[in-house]
């Protein structure tokens, strides 16, 4: 596994650009990967190389054909990391925009007097779609409530407001606030046992570099994720549809053919790199187990992945050698609970009597990149119930040592010191 194996922590980190330092700050330690994983070095050269490319992929000619590889063989793969038998990949503006498509034609094609469900849990991208598109086709929305003290829904509150006319419902795969992952599986059988039509969409915009996806387990309709929080880079969302989403009536050219969800002419380079990621799946499983095939190499990685991020998150929060943990430290609440086995590789905490902003400075003065949350559009969901404006996020990823928390515990240790 990755949490003893330095000579494997540094082959990691070797793949990753800007590792240990910012080009407009210089050394830093980055514990922002919510806001954006570290990109991979491949990922860049491989963008640079597309992005001088002027042809169309698919036409008559060398380039236009090769291109057009680079787009099946992506999709492929993407077939492979997320275990999809069917259905289709496509690519869009972002993450948050392919939720919008994804819901909005989930509502426009339910039956008449249907209802929509959710939950309170959710990143607006999915929410606001599913109460925007309920309002238009005017449909009923359920919100599901999740549970403060542990930051979860779970499928018995979802099966607690269940009806057999709920035809829409949206899923949060893991919280960009708290860190906590839902579980997507149970959630879809209990929605399936009432509905069983269900057009279910996924978010799994946060969980997606933290652990494994497994789209045939999950039995769902829709699933996105933004690539730059997945070792990729920023400009664009890729969703996963079943072949059922695929052929509902959706927005699209005149006479153009009905599986058609893409508009315009694609990005070479933004395929291109998804392949770049899934082979760093594959190489990173290959140096921890003996799997031969390639989704199995892909499954090592993401449960090596938890497993890691899981050992610094706990030692975070329970302290590391001498230096004492978050939950030890004096004035500092954890967001979602101490003891949350459902954690990804995110932290947030607020510190009694300062400003989170304020302590995102002070870290970012010595060089440790952290981020605040506040109860706005974005968190409020969250924050608001807790009767907080804000919080500080520590998001990390298994690029991340154990030596780059110590350095955070023992600027909090400084910091908490300072307040009194």
């Amino acid at each position: 596994m990755i949490k003893d194996n330095i000579k494997l922590i540094s082959k990691i980190r070797d793949r990753f650009a800007y590792v240990e330092s910012c080009p407009f700050q210089g050394q830093r330690i980055f514990f922002e990967s919510a806001g954006g994983a570290l990109t991979l070095k491949s990922v860049a050269e491989t963008s640079k190389f597309y992005a001088a490319i002027p042809d169309n992929p698919g036409r008559q000619n060398p380039a236009g054909q090769g291109t057009q590889e680079v787009i099946d063989k992506a999709k492929k793969d993407l077939a492979i990391l997320m275990n999809a038998s069917s259905g289709q990949f496509f690519v869009g503006e972002s993450g948050t925009e392919l939720l919008f498509r994804m819901i909005r034609t989930a509502c426009l094609s339910a039956p008449k007097g249907s209802k929509v469900i959710g939950s309170s849990i959710e990143h607006p991208a999915s929410r606001s779609a599913a109460r925007r598109w309920a309002d238009i086709t005017e449909m009923d929305y359920i919100s599901v409530c999740h549970d403060n003290a542990t930051g979860m829904v779970t499928a018995a509150d979802y099966n607690a407001h269940m009806t057999p006319d709920v035809a829409v419902a949206t899923i949060l795969h893991a919280s960009p606030v708290t860190g906590i992952r839902m579980n997507v599986e149970e959630i879809a059988i209990a929605i399936r046992s009432v509905s069983p039509n269900c057009c279910i969409i996924v978010d799994g915009i946060q969980h997606a570099a933290h652990g494994q996806i497994d789209l045939q387990a999950y039995n769902v309709d829709g699933y996105a994720i933004s690539p730059y929080k997945m070792f990729s880079r920023h400009g664009y969302g890729v969703a996963w549809i079943s072949e059922r989403l695929t052929t509902t009536p959706h927005d699209q050219l005149i006479d153009a053919p009905l599986i058609n969800w893409e508009f315009g002419t694609r990005d070479t380079g933004s395929y291109a790199t998804l392949s770049d990621v899934v082979s760093y799946f594959e190489w990173l499983g290959s140096e921890i187990s003996h799997e031969t095939s390639r989704r199995s190499l892909i499954q090592a990685a993401g449960h090596a992945i938890h497993t890691y991020e899981t050992h610094l998150t706990d030692r975070l929060i329970n302290g590391s050698g001498n230096l004492r943990g978050l939950r030890e430290l004096d004035g500092i609440t954890i967001l979602a609970g101490e003891d949350n086995p459902e954690r990804e590789g995110l932290v947030s905490i607020f510190i009694e009597g300062m400003k989170s902003e304020n302590v995102v400075e002070k870290l970012n003065v010595q060089g440790i990149r952290t981020h605040t949350r506040k109860a706005d559009h974005y968190s409020g969901n969250v924050l608001l119930p807790l009767n907080q404006n804000d919080c500080v996020r520590i998001s990390l990823c298994h690029y991340n040592t154990e030596s780059e928390i110590r350095k955070l515990l023992a600027a909090l240790a400084e910091i908490v010191a300072c307040k009194r």
